[in-house]
């Protein structure tokens, strides 16, 4: 997974360097939050900058995540793939509560929001994991998938924080693209490659027995 190690590295980097460098850490992540203030000035950039930074977790614990999930995307699909939806659930994501907080905007509803620090691995990790569980077996999609939406749901309505609301979004936005040819057909080699082979027509040869116990294949 060269990818995800690459990833993994930069997100460890950032957060070293945020730690030993306080002052200008916290300028970069309010250069780099990808909120509705943010986006008016033009800085577009941040949608994917944004991802560079874990916020809201312990570092360890939100690379650890990373690592974990898209090391087995990337592996179950490909690396354009993984990183495909990765970045499809942390964009649209944010476009979509962004624009939310924009709709509060006008109707004077959303406070301080639109200069609010939206930055963070979430929205694409949660929607990889909802990917790969919608691509998993039959008891992950059963199971493990609602499930995933349920604990969402109740941080949601625990901390009634638009983020929150952000994660249920990726996890139906990763469910979705878990529908397109070009993941299932990933999956679906990936499943073959793993699948044992099946025997020989002939089945497995009979055992001849010879006088002495020895004993030899039949052919």
């Amino acid at each position: 997974m060269p990818a995800t190690s690459v990833y993994v590295g930069l997100l460890l980097a950032t957060a070293g360097w945020i730690a030993f460098q306080p002052k200008w850490g916290q300028r970069f992540i309010h250069l780099n939050s990808s909120n509705v203030h943010n986006l008016a000035l033009g800085r577009w950039w941040t949608l994917f900058t944004s991802g560079l930074v874990v916020d809201g977790v312990p570092v360890l614990l939100g690379v650890g995540a990373v690592a974990a999930v898209l090391g087995l995307a990337e592996w179950r699909w490909g690396t354009w793939r993984a990183f495909g939806v990765f970045l499809f659930g942390h964009v649209v994501t944010t476009l979509l509560t962004e624009a939310a907080v924009w709709l509060m905007m006008l109707a004077h509803l959303s406070g301080s929001l639109p200069v609010a620090r939206d930055i963070g691995i979430s929205y694409g990790l949660a929607a990889t994991a909802s990917c790969l569980l919608a691509l998993g077996t039959r008891r992950a999609r059963r199971h493990g998938l609602p499930a995933l939406a349920v604990l969402l749901t109740i941080a949601w309505y625990i901390n009634q924080e638009l983020a929150d609301a952000g994660h249920l979004l990726a996890v139906g936005l990763g469910a979705l693209g878990a529908r397109t040819p070009w993941l299932r057909s990933a999956a679906q080699r990936r499943s073959k490659q793993q699948r044992p082979s099946p025997p020989p027509p002939g089945g497995t040869p009979p055992t001849v027995h010879r006088p002495g116990g020895m004993e030899r294949e039949g052919s």
